[in-house]
């Protein structure tokens, strides 16, 4: 448990405290963490720091940065907190406070619309730019900047714009803040090259401070953004990485999105179940209405209208026992404080992409399942990365003997940590068996007891029968096909885990390895 520093009203430092009165009288936040108390610091320290040197002379500046070389971050700084630490107020308040409008760079044109309500609400004015904006509406965004807006909003392509980026300089800027500033590394070298871009911005418009916010970055990431945002020299602040109420799991399914009816019927909800493309959530959340009433689930991608967006948005939010199918759009930036279960049907590409997406769990606090759903074709891709690469921790998590928690924060460079819930350290304790028996499992182990018993036709048939007894008893009908067969004795043989026997045997299956 964090320790908090509590401030009330009727305190006599609340007075003396710019910090707290700003976040109780705009947002009603009765406390701020420590790990907000540092950064918030160093962002209002940077800033008046860099004031005083306007002040120096050259010679003045160099003995002062000599006497307090290690003292201050010097306005350049990289934040890992972990999801639902509450990282906005770390640039709200400060904006509060400031003689001129922070610049918040978000990722996502629909992230930065609710933080712009969001903020609003605080009584925290901000302007919004984005693309396909008219001049008269740019235009707008400059006068409620003359007349006291506080925040600037942008995306990394907006801000491409020579002529934006010359008004901006007029308007005083003192603080960029980067939010999901792992996407500079994931998306600036693929397929959002205005990421890259950033670092031009940023000298451009010189504010005095700039800070990056993630939630989750290994070495070579953090490394990445500093290069590019800050030409490697940044100050990083980290809190813990591990978010102790979030317990890890792994079921091994080759049908992942059968299993996935078993899960949204035995676990609690709200749930999201994040797939990998935009058919999918549309198909999962068909099945789950097919399977247990409709409105069950509704599903959420960017490929959406926006006014479907909203209305999907409002409907989970309200949810108390909802399931969302979403894909990685509904990642950033979600404010749901209660979802009790996420599943992964497919697996992020890399072990920060799984730790943010499994964030979006138990933000109120409370404890939450993140399960990971894992094929044997999962395993054959993700073996194709190099053992050290960034992908490669998913397969090592999804795949350990350990501790599934300490394989995350191995990923990310982070600490030690006594396990505070996961599937395989709960197994050790109770002196039990850990895995659930899924689909694959049970196939290769009918395999493995019956040695050149079952030709593969014979052995497609013997699972769909007990697949189907197994789906009669746990949601009440079968949900399983003969083609759900065929694909999981498909992934067995390709990854090599049964083949057919020779002569005498010839045509029948056998198990490999123990």
């Amino acid at each position: 448990m964090e320790e908090v520093v509590k401030i009330s009203s009727d305190d006599d430092l609340y007075e003396n405290d710019i910090v707290a009165k700003a976040a109780f009288e705009n947002f009603g936040i009765k406390y701020l963490f420590p790990w907000q108390r540092l950064v918030i610091a160093n962002i209002l320290e940077a800033n008046e720091w860099i004031k005083l040197m306007q002040t120096m002379s050259e010679e003045e500046k160099l003995l002062f940065e000599k006497e307090n070389n290690d003292s201050f971050c010097k306005g350049r700084q990289i934040v890992l907190l972990p999801t639902g630490a509450g990282k906005s107020l770390c640039f709200q308040v400060p904006a509060l406070i400031f003689d001129g409008p922070t610049l918040v760079i978000y990722p996502l044109l629909a992230l930065m619309s609710d933080q712009q309500r969001r903020m609003e609400s605080g009584n925290l004015q901000s302007v919004l730019f984005k693309g396909g904006q008219t001049d008269d509406e740019r235009e707008n965004n400059f006068r409620k900047l003359k007349n006291g807006a506080k925040i600037i909003l942008a995306n990394p392509e907006v801000l491409q714009s020579e002529r934006l980026i010359a008004r901006l300089k007029t308007v005083g800027i003192r603080h960029i803040a980067i939010d999901e500033a792992h996407c500079v590394s994931e998306w600036g070298d693929s397929f959002r090259a205005a990421y890259l871009g950033l670092g031009k911005v940023i000298e451009e418009l010189n504010p005095p401070v700039i800070t990056a916010f993630t939630a989750t970055a290994s070495a070579g990431v953090l490394d990445r953004v500093s290069q590019i945002l800050f030409n490697g020299a940044a100050h990083i602040v980290r809190s813990e990485s591990d978010r102790q109420n979030i317990h890890y799991y792994v079921v091994n399914a080759g049908a992942k999105a059968k299993e996935a009816l078993v899960l949204a019927k035995k676990e609690l909800k709200p749930m999201i179940i994040f797939c990998g493309t935009r058919d999918k959530t549309e198909n999962m959340a068909r099945k789950l209405n097919m399977c247990f009433g409709a409105d069950t689930a509704r599903y959420y991608h960017a490929g959406m209208e926006k006014q479907q967006k909203e209305e999907t948005e409002k409907w989970f939010y309200e949810s108390k026992t909802g399931i969302l199918c979403a894909t990685c759009a509904y990642g950033m930036g979600v404010d749901k404080k209660d979802i009790k279960t996420v599943v992964h049907l497919e697996p992020p590409e890399t072990a920060e992409a799984y730790i943010q997406e499994a964030g979006r769990g138990g933000r109120d606090g409370s404890i939450a399942k993140a399960i990971l759903l894992w094929s044997l074709n999962d395993s054959l891709a993700f073996g194709l990365h190099g053992e050290n690469s960034r992908q490669a921790y998913i397969k090592r998590f999804a795949e350990t003997e350990d501790c599934r928690r300490q394989v995350l924060l191995d990923a990310l460079g982070g600490e030690q940590a006594v396990c505070s819930g996961c599937d395989l350290c709960e197994a050790r304790m109770k002196k039990k068996k850990t895995a659930y028996v899924a689909d694959w499992k049970m196939t290769y182990s009918i395999v493995k007891r019956c040695k050149n018993f079952y030709s593969e036709e014979e052995l497609e048939e013997e699972v769909s029968r007990r697949m189907g007894q197994k789906f009669q008893k746990e949601l009440g009908l079968n949900v399983w096909n003969n083609s759900d067969s065929v694909d999981v004795v498909q992934q067995l043989k390709q990854s090599g885990k049964i083949t057919e026997s020779n002569f005498l045997w010839k045509g029948k299956l056998k198990a490999i390895g123990p």
